[in-house]
């Protein structure tokens, strides 16, 4: 089964359309027969779980020590099969984009930012194979945008090229399934 890391913040909560969003690119991806990997905690993480769960799909989450001590009392969410837990961000974060056969970042901050950059580079670099990275939504449309638009001669047109955006999670879908 093919693993598809979802990335996103831990602000949105039930109910708001960032949360619902995220559990509708959770039950797609199931349903298209993907197992879905989160960083295992709240907002996007634990929507894109409950998503998945909901469709009876797998549920890996990928959770750290030290930000449930740095957030007393967190804990992956109730939708998570698997949880792979490690000591340090660093682990977590490589995890996630290392062992995936492919990503989709929904909306998110500084973490999310993240993740994004650090797998961009690391298929960039060739550390680790080619894979489709899809962002969704104008939250990355508009930064990639203004940073790639000031960024001439700094980033190719086939590094650029490794980004891959999508308007909706059915979008997200369509582009994981065309680039099969």
């Amino acid at each position: 089964m093919k693993i598809v890391s979802v990335f996103g913040g831990s602000a949105p909560r039930p109910g708001s359309a960032p949360y619902d969003e995220a559990v509708e690119m959770g039950r797609l991806l199931a349903g298209a027969g993907f197992a879905v990997a989160t960083g295992g905690y709240t907002g996007v993480m634990e929507a894109a779980s409950r998503g998945a769960a909901d469709a009876g799909g797998h549920v890996i989450g990928v959770t750290c020590s030290l930000i449930e001590n740095w957030r007393e009392g967190f804990g992956a969410n109730q939708w998570v099969k698997d949880e792979i837990k490690f000591g340090s961000l660093r682990e977590r974060l490589y995890h996630l984009v290392s062992f995936c056969d492919a990503a989709v970042a929904m909306g998110g901050g500084i973490g999310t930012l993240s993740e994004v950059s650090l797998m961009w580079s690391l298929i960039q670099t060739g550390e680790i194979a080619q894979r489709p990275l899809v962002l969704v939504g104008p939250l990355w449309r508009g930064t990639f945008r203004e940073f790639l638009s000031r960024a001439d001669g700094y980033i190719p047109e086939r590094d650029r090229q490794l980004l891959l955006f999508a308007d909706t999670p059915a979008d997200a879908l369509a582009v994981l399934i065309s680039e099969k």
